[in-house]
């Protein structure tokens, strides 16, 4: 997300991306439910079919609704509005700085809301064998970013919680390389498969296990199914790092270097045990 030296800079490109970082943040009937986007349409607009300049967007909760209007100059009005009953009872004003943190946090509240149930639902069927193991365990091309921030909240308690911080690091890396990356062919496909196939098949093959084994069995050689999850986990942080390093310094052929390492050790979607 932009942040306020963009907003000044290009306030209607700071709005816009405000706007579509929520789309890709929430499930599309949640993002139309609360985000309401106001806007300023000359006649010539009106002519022309454009939408106008966006004046004003918000983000409605259940309690307190974030607004962000903004008038030329530039001029921000930050302003969060508790309501009741349809009805704002108080409001208070909020600087750049503090209306966009606090919308942040919403946003993704709402997102690992809506991905705890998405899980919960996906998790009943699953107990009456309706769906595989870990079906909910998705990152889809079209809302890559949004699926690879709450993956972790979808994960829950099933891996162990150093797995779930370590796909948190590899999901932030990776969102980080996608648009230096963008455009760019293979490059672009590389990190693109790490997300969508490689990350999630590998969390996918040990939920698939039996739980209780998962945690507790040993192996000769003293490891556990968990173990090895955050071996290999490792190895996709280190992976996903040395791409995004790649990507930073745009050296195409050190990241497609990686994605061949990837293909040949998480091509299959297993989990190695020893």
């Amino acid at each position: 997300m932009t942040g306020p030296a963009e907003a000044a800079a290009d306030p209607q490109t700071f709005l816009a991306d405000l706007v579509e970082s929520v789309g890709r943040a929430l499930p599309p009937a949640l993002a139309a439910r609360v985000l309401v986007v106001e806007r300023r349409r000359t006649l010539a607009d009106r002519v022309s079919g454009r939408p106008g300049a966006i004046s004003r967007v918000s983000l409605i909760g259940t309690e307190e609704t974030l607004t962000l209007g903004y008038e030329p100059g530039p001029h921000w009005k930050g302003e969060a509005h508790r309501v009741y009953g349809g009805v704002t009872i108080a409001r208070r004003a909020l600087g750049l700085g503090d209306w966009l943190t606090a919308f942040a946090g919403r946003v993704a509240a709402l997102a690992a809301e809506a991905a705890g149930d998405a899980a919960t639902s996906s998790r009943a069927l699953q107990t009456l064998g309706l769906e595989p193991a870990g079906s909910e365990i998705q990152v889809r091309d079209a809302t890559i970013e949004g699926d690879l921030r709450t993956l972790p909240a979808r994960l829950g308690h099933r891996v162990p919680d150093e797995a779930v911080a370590q796909v948190g690091r590899i999901g932030d890396l990776l969102i980080d390389a996608l648009p230096r990356v963008a455009g760019q062919g293979e490059p672009e496909v590389v990190v693109r498969r790490t997300a969508t196939v490689y990350l999630p098949d590998t969390l996918r093959a040990y939920l698939s296990l039996p739980a209780d084994w998962a945690a507790d069995h040993v192996f000769p050689d003293g490891t556990t199914a968990s173990a090895a999850l955050v071996g290999q986990l490792s190895e996709l942080e280190r992976a996903a790092r040395r791409m995004r390093d790649a990507a930073i310094e745009q050296d195409a052929s050190a990241l497609l270097v990686n994605g061949r390492f990837l293909a040949d050790r998480f091509g299959a979607s297993r989990l190695d045990l020893p």
